[in-house]
């Protein structure tokens, strides 16, 4: 079992900055992955930023230049840095882990979620 447990959000205007953080706990030696998805009202889910353990890091090309992902040398914290914010990125921000089991089966888990606001 993994938990995540988001941190950060907020509301900004256009152009800001805000930093969403995830502290994980539990198997942390059963994450392959782990990263942030959004979703917007009416909206579906969607990837907005990865790392793997290598670590390799993968981009939704509409946040491509502005936003990174980051994580500890384990799987303790990721965080996702969001520079240049436009209103399109308005959503709730969900942290996700990927873990393999003993069994060799994988495993989605997800945060509660964190609403980030940009709006003037």
């Amino acid at each position: 079992q993994v938990q995540l447990v988001e941190s950060g959000g907020g509301s900004v205007q256009p152009g800001g900055s805000l930093r969403v953080s995830c502290a994980a706990s539990g198997s942390l030696h059963s994450i392959f992955v782990m990263g942030w998805y959004r979703q917007a009202p009416g909206k579906e889910r969607e990837v907005v930023a990865q790392i793997t353990s290598t670590p390799k890091t993968n981009y939704a090309d509409s946040v491509k230049g502005r936003f990174t992902i980051s994580r500890d040398n384990g799987w303790n914290m990721v965080s996702l840095q969001m520079n240049n914010l436009k209103p399109d990125d308005t959503a709730i921000y969900y942290c996700n882990a990927g873990a393999v089991t003993a069994r060799g089966d994988e495993l989605a888990y997800w945060g509660q979620g964190t609403q980030v606001t940009v709006s003037s």
